[in-house]
């Protein structure tokens, strides 16, 4: 009878042992899968429930509205917005502000949403406003460069002209330093998911001197986060990486943002029933923004 109840003991001490191990394996097949997709640079377990899976790979890095180009990230290839339209042949978006010349290009939801942010300085009686300079390729940025020099222009791929983003916007009446268009955009453009790229107290941050003029999309809520922090671009994309997720509330939407770091490929998290963004830092990794409920309802609407 003893023997038994060793044999008995044994048994289940065996038992014990091998469902351990097959735990601790399944473990440590599951931590080394997360670090080799870098699935963990937050805490999912609150936000897991409603959110799925999907694969990023590291070419995203360099697509988006959120790129950060500079003397240190230039303009990759796939950076470029696939949507540059000459605006002289789309005058249908320039209703309230002129053209320097026929040869003005610009990503053409850029143009669209420039185009609602004008017409909201026409209302409050601003109204002179023209862009100088929008998209610019590659070569047209080497001209540039050649003809006026590295204090005046920076070289092709190092400009952020080269992506369709980012626009010079002058007045009609004045020089924009001093102007009312001027002190209206530096005011408001963040209301529309524009920021001044090259503000007076950045210069050290940016490299660039004060640009008055120079606008870039980055999209909300991204644009009211940089403002309420007086955040330059290099900033915001530091505090992001440092912070990994954020939620923020924009004229009462709830928004909520998470960055990833990427290495080769990464699985995300993307929520499955809300609209989403997910855009490249042109550095290191991306960042998915999620959107509004609201938006989900126009979009079902469409």
């Amino acid at each position: 009878m003893k023997k038994w109840g060793f044999l008995l003991l044994l048994v289940i001490c065996l038992s014990f042992v091998l469902v351990n191990k097959e735990w601790s394996i399944q473990n440590k097949v599951e931590v080394e899968r997360n670090e080799k997709n870098n699935i963990d640079p937050i805490d999912n377990s609150e936000t897991s429930e409603g959110f799925q899976t999907i694969a990023i790979t590291k070419e995203q890095i360099f697509q988006g509205n959120l790129l950060l180009v500079n003397s240190e990230n230039p303009v990759h290839q796939e950076s470029i917005k696939s949507d540059v339209i000459n605006l002289f042949m789309h005058r249908e978006l320039t209703t309230g502000y002129g053209l320097l010349d026929n040869e003005i290009k610009l990503s053409e939801d850029v143009a669209r949403k420039f185009s609602v942010m004008i017409a909201a300085a026409e209302k409050e009686g601003v109204r002179h406003f023209l862009i100088n300079s929008g998209f610019r390729d590659f070569d047209e940025q080497n001209v540039l460069y050649q003809e006026m020099g590295s204090d005046y222009a920076l070289p092709a791929g190092y400009s952020e002209h080269n992506l369709g983003l980012s626009l010079d916007v002058g007045s009609t009446l004045t020089k924009m330093e001093v102007a009312p268009e001027g002190q209206w955009l530096e005011d408001n453009a963040w209301k529309y998911g524009f920021i001044l790229r090259y503000p007076k107290d950045k210069t050290e941050v940016t490299g660039i001197q004060y640009e008055p003029w120079h606008i870039r999309y980055v999209g909300l809520p991204h644009s009211a986060i940089m403002e309420e922090k007086n955040f330059a671009l290099e900033e915001y994309l530091d505090y992001l990486k440092e912070e990994k997720k954020l939620s923020t509330s924009v004229n009462g939407e709830k928004y909520e943002i998470f960055y990833y770091p990427v290495k080769k490929n990464t699985d995300v998290l993307v929520p499955d029933n809300l609209r989403y963004e997910i855009s490249g830092n042109n550095v290191d990794g991306v960042i998915v923004t999620v959107l509004p409920e609201s938006l989900k309802r126009e979009r079902m609407a469409e």
